[in-house]
């Protein structure tokens, strides 16, 4: 569902600094999906990601918990869904994406019904925050901060073909410990994902 405006609300979006720059990851794997497959931005905040799909000429579900975020996307083409990502309803069971994008953002538990979303050929990106990052700052707590290799785990566990994984230090968008994976769900077509 897309988000219309309501009578007697301010049509202005909330307080919220507005998207920021794409992932350089994600900015690197996306020309590689399918053309105008269709991508979901879970937990997408304000969208960063979202638009760079969607101005790559796919079809975007950006989806995310706070309405305010979303708003950031109204007029842009991308639909957007409110939900309660950890404790409501997984409405997703019978959707399938092209890629599935995932940024600063992490649940355990529903980390392997992501993988099942992709279709045949579809393309995980997930990038998120990794032990010893409070050493730069927040998220500290372990319940957000990657395990060594868990997103390679993940991936592979899911039956995804690993593409490329990284697990190290970034010193911007500001300094951070990340992991990052790119995997793609068998069978594809492995001239679309030539090594750099």
């Amino acid at each position: 569902m897309t988000h219309a405006a309501v009578p007697g609300l301010r049509s202005e979006p909330p307080a919220h600094p507005g998207p920021g720059q794409p992932s350089r990851w994600v900015a690197r794997w996306l020309p590689s999906v399918r053309p105008a497959g269709r991508v979901l931005d879970f937990a997408s905040g304000t969208g960063r990601h979202a638009r760079l799909a969607r101005e790559a000429g796919h079809a975007v579900l950006a989806v995310d918990r706070d309405p305010g975020a979303l708003a950031w996307m109204e007029g842009t083409g991308i639909e957007t869904r409110q939900e309660d990502l950890e404790h409501g309803r997984w409405s997703f069971a019978v959707e399938r994406f092209d890629a599935i994008v995932v940024a600063n953002y992490l649940f355990r538990p529903r980390l392997d019904l992501l993988a099942t979303l992709l279709a045949p050929g579809g393309l995980l990106l997930h990038e998120t925050f990794a032990e010893g990052n409070a050493r730069y700052g927040r998220p500290s707590n372990p319940a957000f901060l990657l395990r060594p290799a868990e997103l390679a785990h993940a991936a592979e566990r899911a039956g995804l073909h690993l593409l490329a994984f990284e697990d190290g230090f970034v010193a911007e968008p500001r300094p951070a410990r990340v992991q990052r994976v790119a995997a793609v769900r068998p069978p594809f077509d492995e001239q679309r994902w030539p090594l750099a």
